[in-house]
């Protein structure tokens, strides 16, 4: 099965190790996703030029905004207002775009139906998908390239017990790519969990942790035990590249048994 997130049909299928292993009703080939009707996730990120957020705090907010998104009633319900918009959306290619606002363009923004996340520093509101030539104006405007943060200090070490999203160490992308690359990860996250354990981590409020690796431990988190993220490769790194595993460690479900070597 290849990856849903946006990877082109004319690459070749990353093997079944790239991919969730309990993934939601997603097509099992690359060209039926394609006839679909496609649909993107919008995220749009606060960034405001005196105060912007932190880096790891906006790609952990990213991530916990696409969970709130998922575990929110009007996905989960039958007849939930953006139900059926998600399930269309999943079914097809799975797009997230992170675009950044401030000011006035934030508090257009906020106006439109969504959810808005804080983390620390950051604010991300998440917003149900669209199609992909829909976007609203007050969307469509935002910014989308260069959104870029630095950490003000190393964040340190991942909290003990809690899903971990590790980052490729030998990529370098922007603050955007990876927001979404991370938006990515814990939906994986999410599918690999059943109804009882993702009630618990929306009860806890989706604790979770980005980190990059030690370059010496990716290739265990890759070597098909996790779930990976394979990006599409039409921005700033090659098709078919491993950005983030999804390390859900053993809080809300059994841990792995990860190869060492």
């Amino acid at each position: 099965m290849s990856s849903p997130f946006d990877l082109p049909a004319r690459q070749p299928e990353p093997s079944a190790s790239a991919t969730p292993s309990a993934a939601p009703a997603v097509g099992g080939h690359a060209e039926d996703r394609d006839t679909r009707p496609q649909y993107v996730l919008p995220l749009v990120v606060r960034l405001e030029r005196a105060d912007p957020p932190a880096r790891t705090d906006a790609l952990e907010t990213s991530a916990r905004a696409v969970l709130t998104l998922l575990a929110d009633p009007r996905v989960t319900d039958a007849d939930g207002e953006w139900a059926e918009r998600v399930a269309a959306w999943e079914d097809a290619r799975i797009r997230k775009v992170v675009r950044r606002a401030r000011g006035g363009e934030w508090r257009k923004a906020a106006e439109l139906p969504g959810i808005t996340v804080t983390g620390e520093s950051a604010e991300v509101r998440v917003f149900p998908p669209i199609p992909l030539d829909g976007w609203p104006k007050d969307l469509a405007k935002l910014q989308v390239s260069g959104t870029d943060l630095d950490d003000p200090r190393p964040p340190g070490p991942a909290p003990e017990g809690v899903p971990v999203l590790w980052l490729n160490p030998a990529l370098e992308m922007s603050a955007g790519k990876t927001m979404a690359q991370t938006g990515h990860a814990a939906q994986l996250a999410w599918w690999e969990l059943d109804t009882p354990q993702r009630e618990k981590w929306a009860a806890d409020g989706f604790p979770l942790a980005v980190r990059t690796s030690p370059a010496p431990a990716w290739p265990t988190l890759t070597d098909g035990r996790l779930p990976v993220v394979r990006d599409a490769g039409f921005t700033e790194i090659a098709p078919g590249s491993a950005t983030v595993a999804a390390d859900l460690g053993g809080h809300y479900r059994p841990a792995p048994r990860l190869r060492h070597r």
